[in-house]
This record gives structure tokens, sequence and C-alpha cells, in this order.
């Protein structure tokens, strides 16, 4: 079994800083996708929960996609929410992503190690 990492020194954080782990990682068919925060070009987008969920689920499935798995290959989300109030808008956003092919998931409010308010990882699968 080989162990792929994708996205290594590619994560941009803010001011420009490499970030020091992996976007995802790959072994056995499984796909472990890192943290991913409504950020564009190391920069959290401004808005509120809307735009950011949008941003930071788009982020996710990028590298969901550049790793060769689809959206449907996705098992479990994690969500870390800023605001526990912000649960329902989220969950608008979610569907539209999600509605078709639900995965297993968590939600947790958190504070954010960024100025954010939504953080997202997944984990995929594809039989190899």
């Amino acid at each position: 079994m080989a162990i792929i990492r994708h996205g290594v020194n590619e994560g941009i954080g803010s001011g420009q800083q490499v970030l020091p782990f992996a976007k995802a990682t790959e072994a056995d068919g499984w796909l472990y996708v890192s943290g991913q925060t409504p950020m564009v070009n190391g920069e959290i987008i401004d808005g509120g929960i809307v735009p950011q969920a949008h941003q930071a689920i788009r982020n996710m499935i990028e590298i969901v996609k550049t790793a060769g798995y689809n959206v449907s290959d996705i098992v479990r989300v994690g969500v870390w929410l800023d605001d526990a109030r912000d649960f329902w808008s989220f969950n608008k956003v979610y569907a539209e992503y999600f509605g078709d092919h639900p995965s297993a998931r968590a939600c947790v409010q958190s504070s954010l190690v960024v100025d954010a308010k939504v953080e997202v990882d997944c984990i995929a699968y594809q039989q190899k």
C-alpha cells in the first residue's frame, strides 16, 4: 500500500505563508482531506456564513476532484462552525452540494484558528 500526499507545499495561508501539511492524503482507496476554510489566495473571503460555507465546501471538493475522486465518493464530512446559530443556514448550503448523495457528518461549534465562520474536512473512498 502506497501513501500519496496531495498538494504538499501548495496550501497558502494568511500572509502567503506555505502551510506545513498536505491538502489530502490517500491510502488504500481512502482520501483524507485537510480542513478547508473559506480562503481564496491565502485570505478569508468577506461575508457571512452563506458565502463562506460555499467557498469552504468548494475548496474541499476541488481537492477531492484533483485527487481523482468525486463528491459521491465522500463518506464523511466534518464541520466546525464558529457560531452555532449558523447551523441551519449552513445546512441549506450543504444540501446544494450533497443533497443527492449525503454522507455521514459531524458538526460542532468551535472557535476557529482563523477569522472564519466555518471549516470543513472530509474522508472519501474509492475501491481501487
